[in-house]
């Protein structure tokens, strides 16, 4: 039998489900439970197959709108947000249903009503097409928030009026671009309303905090999670830019081409905010299968937030 060559795995931490996915899971858990199968879900409750799927065997049914539900069954909205028409239709159809936004994202739908009832053109910088960017911009009227992508479009913003300007953050950008951006803002607009405490979410930076340990001088990172989650996709761009040679994004073990280790001794393996663990411990193991593996645990943080379960779960 050939020897195993040896493989030093970084292990971030934290990695992995934040409180807001794990209290949008339990509630579906909760409501399963409570009102029996079949629940209803708009849209993937948090961007994992693996879970999406879990859910689903328990009885959980996912469609992209409000209009594939039953008025006799119990919904339930995202952990990503959703636009205000949603719930207002959902009411207008006497259904029940349960908001599983997150308490962070919820924050900022705060903010940006805040500032547009004190009169301030609003910016948020974001993602199109994201399900958090789409629910926050419908949170106001159709032209009373303004999309930012990137340092140009920053640049290039116009408002109507310079000095009463504001802006809002998707939570799970990645820090360091999004830093960028807000500083051209600030050159820009010098009075711009900032937001009261950071919109990018504690477990989206702690996480890019890790990676940025784990990734100096790494061959490999592997980034747990699903190519339609904004927050694991930053974090293959921070391993990247922290010095790893090489970072993938990679739905579970199976995904992993072996090709990509060759040369490599130093491996850093995280997973984005909506990845369960099951699925890091099933890659550390499928690395035991063909290395001699030694796992180092890099921890930069301790997380010890949790979210309470909405009212009508626990009444």
């Amino acid at each position: 039998m050939t020897e195993r060559r040896p493989l030093i795995i970084r292990l971030a931490a934290p990695r992995g489900f934040c409180a807001g996915v794990d209290r949008a899971i339990q509630i579906v858990e909760e409501a399963l439970q409570k009102w029996g199968a079949p629940v209803y879900v708009r849209h993937e409750i948090v961007h994992n197959a693996h879970v999406v799927s879990r859910l689903e065997a328990m009885g959980a049914v996912f469609v992209d709108e409000l209009d594939e539900c039953p008025e006799d069954r119990p919904v339930i909205f995202s952990a990503h947000g959703v636009p205000k028409s949603v719930p207002a239709e959902a009411k207008s159809r006497n259904m029940i249903f349960v908001d599983a936004t997150c308490p962070l994202v919820s924050k900022v739908h705060v903010e940006a009503e805040r500032h547009d009832r004190e009169g301030r053109e609003i910016i948020l910088i974001g993602h199109a097409g994201h399900p958090e960017v789409i629910g926050t911009m419908g949170q106001l009227p159709p032209g009373r928030i303004h999309l930012i992508e990137t340092v140009e479009d920053a640049e290039a913003f116009q408002p109507k009026d310079p000095a009463n300007v504001a802006f809002v953050t998707q939570t799970t950008l990645s820090v360091d671009d999004t830093a960028d951006i807000v500083a051209t803002l600030q050159r820009r607009f010098p009075g711009i309303s900032t937001p009261h405490k950071e919109d990018i979410c504690y477990a989206t930076t702690n996480r890019q905090e890790a990676v940025k340990v784990i990734g100096e001088g790494t061959g490999l990172v592997l980034v747990i999670g699903a190519e339609s989650s904004s927050n694991s996709k930053r974090l293959v761009e921070v391993a990247l830019r922290a010095g790893a040679d090489r970072a993938e994004l990679v739905a579970s073990a199976d995904d992993i081409d072996w090709d990509w280790f060759e040369g490599v001794t130093l491996l850093g393996l995280t997973a984005g905010a909506s990845a369960p663990e099951d699925l890091v411990q099933d890659v550390i193991a499928a690395c035991r299968a063909r290395f001699d593996v030694s796992v180092q645990k890099i921890e930069t943080a301790r997380e010890t937030v949790t979210f309470k379960l909405p009212r009508v779960l626990t009444a």
